[in-house]
């Protein structure tokens, strides 16, 4: 009998830990949200603001990291992507959203050095407080985020991976965020606007 007194409380507890942990996962913007601006340091010595990139058409949000072996896999494409797109008014921006006391490899230094030793076409920048990585919802390293800059708001129009091939780059057989800006620079909808996120989870600090 009393086994099921228990019962109430076992079931509250365990929807407590559940509700605690949805509370904790980033809840993020969604597909057509206007993206609030931000200020982050990057590893050329500056800050770099949301602001920043109000004369150009749109913008590409990459969250990455340097230690995660997706990233690393992805580099060489999204510098192409950069030297693609930004010309065209839809520059790469690349954020570093983990903790870097869980891997020494995330560190700002080794971001500045990993963008130099990559030479790397794009702003590289730290988002210390996490508070960056949160609002958008970012989950993995590395995650997408398109924006389409209109009337003076810059709003999503793309989530997800950057192309269909996480691991070989000859492989590929849909490149998203080129799918994505090629259209939005046509004056089209984005065909596919969320795909899934392949790479390593976000670390954040306790």
């Amino acid at each position: 009998m009393n086994r099921w007194l228990h019962l109430p409380f076992l079931m509250w507890l365990i929807v407590g830990i559940a509700t605690v942990s949805y509370a904790q996962l980033p809840r993020g913007y969604t597909i057509g949200d206007g993206v609030a601006d931000f200020r982050l340091k990057s590893t050329n010595g500056q800050t770099v603001s949301l602001g920043d990139y109000k004369a150009q058409k749109g913008l590409i949000v990459v969250f990455t990291s340097n230690h995660c072996p997706f990233s690393k896999a992805y580099e060489d494409r999204l510098i192409a992507i950069d030297r693609k797109f930004a010309p065209q008014g839809y520059p790469v921006l690349a954020i570093m959203p983990n903790d870097p006391a869980a891997y020494e490899d995330d560190s700002f230094e080794n971001m500045k050095n990993r963008a130099r030793d990559k030479g790397y076409s794009f702003v590289y920048a730290m988002d210390e407080t996490q508070a960056v990585a949160r609002a958008f919802g970012a989950t993995r390293t590395p995650e997408v985020y398109v924006l389409k800059h209109t009337n003076g708001q810059f709003i999503l129009e793309y989530i997800g991976t950057i192309d269909d091939s996480p691991q070989d780059g000859t492989n590929v057989q849909r490149r998203y965020v080129d799918e994505a800006v090629t259209s939005l620079l046509a004056g089209r909808p984005v065909q596919s606007p969320l795909t899934k996120p392949i790479g390593c989870a976000v670390k954040w600090k306790n």
